[in-house]
């Protein structure tokens, strides 16, 4: 549109130079340039005053939305400055709440302290009156506090005797027969739960031999084959006259099981001499540590154990051919496992950590000969080295009261280690110990003024007392009778448990002439 008007504009002015002339022509170009800047100032005015009227109304526009938004903010603002205002208010009522109920605790305290001064003064009072009443009672009865209470129990003892043996008498009865019907409930529970095979070891064993000749070939040219066998194996083999049969005497079961596998061997075999006894004496031996680790193994089997280490089982093994008073030891701490892991279960104990207990409790009895040093010690050390916890090793450390106990599955652990070590047949004691255990105790039950004349009978395991009726009566006699099981329990140490019986025995005499 542009391009057409400017075409325009020339040819008009070309046609005015034609008709008029340069001169014309030049007055055409003249005005033709006025006219073009006059509509160029024309649209330019026209343009900035669109360009103003559109800013006016931009302008308008922001600030009608900009009263718009600051009336907005003014609403928000005075809604923010009412909540305020509530929340003030509120805080205002809690805290005047709070001041009404501090001022009331305090007159509350405040009154609370002078009731407690009241009472104060009361009690000062009444103990004063207390005070001066016992003073005026001593005074009349001429005999102080703690005299007048003896002098009243001493009279309400002497008035009421025979109640009061009668009324100890019928519960001790009670509590004991109480005491005595749970435990007996508790060990059938566990005796019949547990029923093992009792094996005691001695000091000889007796092998059979198939003829006379045979036991000529086992003693050889001189006795030779007999040293041989003595010298390596460290038992003493006696030759008698009892027919087809040889005597292998040692305090070790193991050189004994050694010794009996090692003439079998050479019995079987044919020939004896010291080079094949050698042999025979090393794979009894070797046989002898094979059955070790069976009967660890089988033991830790029986008591249901699992992730026992191989060599602490081997240890365990090895107790097969150890005895304690000719118990062995391996079926011994198989009993104990078993009699603790029942109670345990009767009681409401661990009965895993009673078991393992139980089992390893104379662990320590495996090197004692070896290595110095207790059982108990020795066991600790063993089962620390092997990783066994510290419950295992707090339990089975105090079954000979080396150690206090720490719960009550140590407990356990010494009294079953006690059934099975104090019951009829499981160990054999010496004539001499046993004698004089017996003197000791007859001994120090005799060290009472009052006692005339004592056996000790059961075994030990029951004392009967005789006293001088004179002297003592019955309230005397029972209290006596608590006295020595008192100084029995201090003094001495005994398995099981002894029974104090006192008599006291009343004789009239009188003679017919």
């Amino acid at each position: 549109m542009f391009g057409y008007v400017i075409i325009m504009n020339s040819l008009l002015i070309g046609i005015l130079t034609f008709v008029f002339g340069s001169g014309a022509g030049f007055t055409a170009r003249k005005f033709y340039a006025r006219y073009q800047l006059d509509t160029a100032e024309s649209k330019v005015t026209k343009k900035l005053e669109d360009a103003k009227a559109e800013a006016r109304e931009l302008l308008l526009d922001a600030k009608d939305k900009a009263v718009k938004g600051l009336e907005e903010v003014k609403k928000e603002e005075k809604k923010r400055r009412e909540e305020l205002r509530q929340v003030d208010r509120r805080l205002n009522e809690k805290e005047n709440k709070l001041n009404n109920k501090s001022s009331q605790l305090e007159k509350e305290k405040h009154h609370i302290k002078q009731k407690a001064q009241e009472i104060g003064k009361i009690r000062e009072g009444i103990l004063q009156i207390k005070k001066q009443r016992e003073t005026e009672l001593e005074k009349v009865a001429k005999l102080k506090k703690e005299g007048a209470k003896r002098e009243l129990l001493k009279i309400a003892e002497k008035e009421n005797k025979d109640e009061l043996v009668k009324a100890i008498a019928e519960l001790e009865k009670s509590k004991k027969e109480q005491i005595e019907e749970e435990a007996k409930n508790i060990m059938t529970e566990v005796m019949q739960r547990y029923a093992g095979s009792q094996v005691v070891d001695t000091t000889a064993s007796t092998l059979s031999i198939p003829s006379d000749e045979v036991k000529g070939r086992i003693i050889g040219r001189e006795g030779r084959n007999i040293k041989a066998l003595e010298n390596l194996i460290g038992v003493e083999i006696i030759v008698d006259d009892t027919p087809e049969a040889i005597v292998i005497s040692s305090f070790d079961p193991m050189r004994r099981e050694i010794a009996k596998n090692a003439i079998n061997a050479l019995i079987k075999d044919g020939r004896i001499h010291p080079t094949k006894i050698e042999e025979a004496v090393e794979n009894a031996k070797k046989e002898i540590n094979k059955k070790i680790k069976e009967a660890g193994e089988a033991a830790v089997y029986d008591v249901g154990l699992t992730g026992v280490d191989s060599s602490l089982t081997h240890l365990l093994g090895k107790l097969r051919y150890r005895t304690s008073y000719g118990q062995n030891v391996l079926l011994h701490s198989l009993e104990v496992a078993h009699l603790a892991g029942a109670l345990a279960g009767e009681l409401g104990l661990d009965v895993n950590l009673a078991k393992k207990a139980g089992l390893f409790h104379d662990i320590g009895k495996a090197v004692d000969h070896e290595i110095q040093g207790t059982h108990v010690e020795l066991g600790i050390n063993i089962l620390r080295k092997f990783n066994q916890s510290e419950e295992i090793i707090d339990a089975m450390k105090s079954h000979h009261e080396d150690y206090p106990f720490k719960d009550g599955v140590g407990l356990l652990i010494a009294a079953a280690d006690a059934l099975s070590a104090s019951r009829p047949g499981a160990r054999k004691d010496t004539l001499e110990k046993y004698l004089k255990r017996l003197e000791e105790l007859e001994s120090l039950v005799m060290s009472f003024s009052e006692i005339e004349k004592c056996y000790a009978i059961q075994a030990g395991r029951e004392i009967r007392v005789f006293v001088n009726s004179e002297k003592v009566d019955d309230l005397k006699a029972l209290k006596l009778a608590k006295q020595i099981a008192t100084k029995i329990e201090e003094d001495l140490n005994y398995p099981g448990e002894i029974k104090v019986n006192v008599l006291r025995e009343v004789r009239s005499v009188e003679y017919a002439r």
